[in-house]
């Protein structure tokens, strides 16, 4: 009977030993699990985690027709740095303009609660000339923006900025910005404003931005940054802008409002129709550096092949850069996406079928000196399709002009392009 007991004892304490060591193992293999899930959910922010200081992968690369490659390195301290503070900046430099650009800033948090912080900015950098980004964007990443490949109109900048951001609730965001900035074009543009021509902008601006997804579901990141974990449609943006005359030695004075709503219905998880609309409309002394392009994404080239370039995820492939501006206007945009096809388990290419219409218009056309472009009001027209996820993300696109600013020649009047489609 003892001989039995110390066997079974015996038995027991491999048992045993086994069983922590495979937990654990386990237990190892969950948190390893864990810290990949996290590290990914980073780099689908936007960022690459070290100790204190996460890597802003969008300044690591990046290409547009002015700078040439524009490279350089950006950050913000993470929640190990600290919970109530925190610092941000980048340096990039341009090989082709030969210029460095920078930003720096810090906030602090007012309450944990409503992810309520108070920053404050200085950046010296280029902007678009005729874009309107909305202040709430800049809280959600966009891994790659094909469209900036081709823009070549920008407008130097020097802006002081100081902003609240608040979470009104868990899905209406806020922010709220006065900035003062020193504007001169890259380009030859004056502005004729009281008989008087202005060549440089002095602007202290006051702007105002709702984010509302009643629908959605969102996470906070580890750097404060408002993820969106589940898509719920449809949703709105909405930002009011002003600028002051006469404040910190501004010599422009406009107001402008900026509006956008995005909804999909949803068929199967990966067939959908999704529709946007934006909206904006500018009243004052507006120079061209503040008004509406349409998000052309068309070089200016001879053939249809030295036009070949990357697909935008929201322009008009069809437009050219700079052929449009407005001071009013308003953009649709249907997509739909069918379902993707079964070719392999790896190889599923997807057909998306895409139409878009533009309208707007522009009061005192005459003040805008030495630039010539054409206004929107008989509406703009283009459709066509792209086949996504042909090869390792790349795909391709197709899209034609027609209507009321058709092109003489047929050629002028097509886009052929490549898309390019990643996600983490």
């Amino acid at each position: 009977m003892h001989k039995h007991c110390v066997f079974i004892f015996f038995i027991l304490c491999i048992y045993t030993t086994q069983s922590q060591t495979t937990l654990k193992d386990s237990t190892k293999v969950s948190q390893d699990s864990i810290k990949k899930t996290e590290f990914l959910k980073q780099i689908g922010n936007g960022f690459f985690p070290t100790n204190y200081l996460n890597i802003d992968l969008r300044y690591l690369f990046k290409y547009n027709q002015y700078e040439g490659v524009r490279t350089g390195l950006g950050g913000i301290t993470n929640k190990r740095f600290s919970e109530h503070y925190r610092l941000n900046g980048y340096l990039v430099y341009g090989f082709l303009d030969h210029n460095f650009k920078y930003s720096i800033g810090g906030g602090f948090r007012l309450a944990s609660k409503s992810n309520t912080w108070l920053n404050i900015s200085y950046t010296d950098d280029l902007q678009e000339t005729g874009s309107s980004a909305f202040l709430t964007d800049k809280r959600f990443f966009q891994f790659f923006e094909p469209r900036l490949l081709n823009i070549n109109l920008f407008h130097k900048h020097i802006t002081k900025a100081i902003t609240l951001e608040h979470k009104l609730s868990k899905h209406l965001l806020t922010e709220t910005q006065f900035a003062v900035s020193n504007i001169n074009p890259t380009y030859s543009y004056e502005y004729l404003k009281n008989d008087k021509i202005l060549n440089e902008f002095h602007l202290s601006t006051a702007k105002v931005a709702l984010q509302w997804s009643p629908f959605s579901k969102f996470e906070v990141s580890e750097d404060d940054l408002i993820k969106e974990i589940k898509s719920g449609y449809p949703k709105f943006t909405l930002q009011y802008t002003h600028a002051f005359e006469d404040v910190f030695r501004s010599n422009i004075n406009f107001s402008k409002l900026d509006f956008r709503t995005v909804y999909q219905l949803n068929y199967t998880k990966e067939s959908y129709t999704q529709a946007t609309v934006v909206a904006g409309m500018v009243s004052g002394d507006t120079p061209l550096t503040h008004l509406y392009h349409a998000y052309p994404n068309n070089i200016t080239k001879e053939t249809i092949l030295q036009r070949f370039s990357v697909a935008g995820i929201n322009s008009f492939e069809t437009m050219y850069f700079n052929e449009f501006f407005s001071d009013r206007f308003s953009t649709f945009q249907l997509k739909h996406y069918f379902q993707p096809f079964n070719i392999s388990e790896r190889y599923k290419p997807q057909l998306v079928l895409i139409t878009r219409y533009a309208i707007g218009n522009m009061g005192n056309i005459d003040r805008h000196q030495n630039i010539t472009f054409n206004t929107l009001e008989d509406g703009y027209s283009e459709s066509g399709f792209e086949i996504n996820k042909l090869l390792f993300g790349f795909g391709l696109s197709f899209a034609y002009r027609y209507g009321a600013y058709h092109l003489p020649k047929t050629e002028d009047n097509v886009a052929f392009k490549f898309t390019f489609n990643v996600s983490l």
